[in-house]
């Protein structure tokens, strides 16, 4: 199979078929024949025949000398994604930086981040077009031909457009060998649909879970840790639920969806109606979110002003179910001298801790209920820059008055330094991101197995540090946007096997939709794991655990 190198430009080794100007590959390779001359009688040369077959079906004065401004704004995300930057957090400001709106921006949007979540299959799609390894195209023009192979398998755009469009994109930021290289590997790609791709790619592979990790484009290791997780957290194989492989194709066909937008009203700050008024609709899920079905929530003045914000559901039912369970009573303290009395805690509201607060978003829902209760809450993080983070994210609410005080520190000593000092304390843990895979597409490809154990053992360090820092009957949230078993049920156990002084509740109950009637119960652990595919949230862990002593 003849596979499309280009011998310039540094994107390809070697030369092409020769090809006549058809482009057929029926030339001769040999000899003075019809195919070597033009129309006058004028014998081409080797390089003109060999620069045929990656010539654009437009004419010279037709094509596209730069890319459109979608695409190049889908090229800045994809770009700033490799150099370490957040697809979620990047995408808005490139809108911005390129003035795009309506369905520019949603064209652009679905551009960057659909081809970041299906990038590894893309990858084998444009190793094949290109005969070589995609680490050896340059950075650049594999971003760009993603791009196009994105738009000719997977969205609606006529190959013709797909393909010319890409290649003035590669003409632009890359020069014009680039643009020859990705206008023959765009022509190869667009031989087969998605499917017929997958079939080619798959033949021989004996392992269904290695077919799913490249049919779905998620690493083999995700695929096997997902499986866990279903089959850990009781979500599949029961009676009356899916097969373990049925919920396992849902989960990562969901992990490909592009998720819809939901927006938070910060209680006391703003309410869902205000958002409904600027184009939000009502959600079904959690009872202070909206879903904007189109749009740019930058527009709606109550998100600009932070009163409410871009956050998905679950996070939002996560943050309500710690500020709604219960807490028991202290015990009067019995002050016996003047650093007792000192030191004694005030009889009058409740002091609550985010520690893992950034970038904010938990903290400002758990801050805006603790406001209109008359609490205090205390938001840490472990980075300055982090912790600036959470001062914009919070500013409404410090506008307002709300007692909050934010500041950097390790978490891991906070239990030491403030021991017994909080009734309510939020463990947002770092984790995998591999339940957030749809809004945070690159977190599939930036993590690797050996992360999951490195953050296991922090995690652990973390939840021993909050519960240190929960005075006795307060409690403590345990969250995860992961929802590895190694990260969510394993730290747990491994915390309650250790101490004799904590409990694990029952978290479900506190998980109420907007209609404040109760989630449905999926397996009968204490424990809640909400799912994409089955709750269209991200796959957010939550463990409710309760200091006895």
């Amino acid at each position: 199979m003849a596979d499309a190198r280009e011998g310039s430009g540094g994107y390809g080794r070697g030369s092409n078929p020769r090809r006549d100007d058809r482009g057929d590959g029926r030339g001769s390779r040999g000899g003075h024949d019809a195919s070597r001359r033009d129309a006058k009688g004028r014998e081409r040369s080797d390089a003109r025949l060999r620069s045929a077959g990656h010539r654009s079906a437009a004419a010279p004065s037709e094509r596209r000398r730069s890319g459109d401004p979608a695409r190049t704004a889908a090229l800045a995300v994809l770009r700033a994604v490799d150099d370490g930057a957040y697809a979620n957090l990047e995408m808005p400001k490139v809108l911005r930086r390129h003035d795009l709106s309506g369905r520019d921006a949603a064209f652009a949007t679905e551009l960057a981040l659909g081809t970041i979540r299906r990038q590894g299959l893309y990858d084998r799609v444009i190793e094949v077009g290109a005969g070589r390894a995609p680490a050896d195209i340059d950075p650049i023009v594999l971003d760009i031909l993603r791009l196009g192979v994105h738009q000719l398998l997977s969205m609606r755009v006529p190959t013709h457009a797909a393909t010319s469009e890409t290649v003035a994109l590669a003409r632009e930021h890359a020069g014009a060998g680039a643009s020859g290289f990705v206008n023959a590997v765009l022509r190869r790609a667009g031989e087969r649909d998605r499917d017929t791709w997958i079939a080619a790619l798959t033949r021989g592979v004996e392992d269904a879970d290695d077919v799913r990790a490249i049919a779905t484009s998620h690493p083999a290791w995700v695929v096997s840790a997902l499986r866990q997780a279903l089959r850990g957290h009781e979500a599949a194989g029961g009676e009356g639920q899916p097969s373990l492989d049925d919920a396992l194709d849902a989960l990562l066909a969901a992990d490909n969806e592009a998720p819809r937008v939901a927006l938070v009203a910060r209680p006391g700050l703003a309410d869902v109606d205000e958002l409904v008024e600027a184009g939000a609709e009502l959600s079904d899920l959690s009872p202070i979110a909206a879903t904007l079905p189109f749009g740019d929530p930058a527009n709606i003045p109550a998100v600009r002003e932070t009163r409410a914000a871009v956050q998905d559901e679950g996070s939002q039912l996560l943050a309500i179910a710690l500020a709604e369970a219960p807490v028991e009573p202290a015990k009067p303290i019995e002050a016996d001298n003047e650093m007792a009395e000192a030191s004694a805690r005030p009889t009058t509201g409740e002091q609550w801790l985010d520690m893992c607060a950034g970038p904010g978003g938990k903290a400002a829902v758990l801050g805006s209920i603790a406001h209109l209760r008359g609490h205090v809450l205390f938001c840490n993080e472990s980075s300055e820059h982090r912790t600036e983070l959470v001062r914009r994210t919070l500013r409404a609410l410090l506008d307002d008055g709300a007692e909050i005080y934010v500041g950097t520190g390790d978490g891991r000593e906070l239990g030491a330094e403030e021991p017994a000092t909080y009734e309510r304390v939020l463990l947002d843990a770092p984790c995998t991101g591999l339940g957030a895979m749809r809004r945070r597409p690159e977190s599939r490809w930036r993590r690797r197995p050996f992360d999951v154990a490195e953050l296991a053992a922090l995690q652990v360090e973390l939840l021993n540090s909050a519960l240190d820092a929960t005075r006795p009957g307060g409690i403590v949230g345990y969250a995860t946007c992961s929802p590895h078993p190694a990260e969510t049920l394993a730290v747990v156990g491994e915390v309650l096997g250790a101490r004799d002084d904590v409990v694990q509740e029952d978290a479900w109950p506190y998980f109420l939709d907007a209609y404040d009637e109760p989630l449905e119960r999926i397996g009968t652990l204490p424990s809640v794991q909400l799912w994409p595919h089955l709750h269209g949230t991200d796959a957010m862990f939550f463990a409710l655990l309760r200091k006895t002593r």
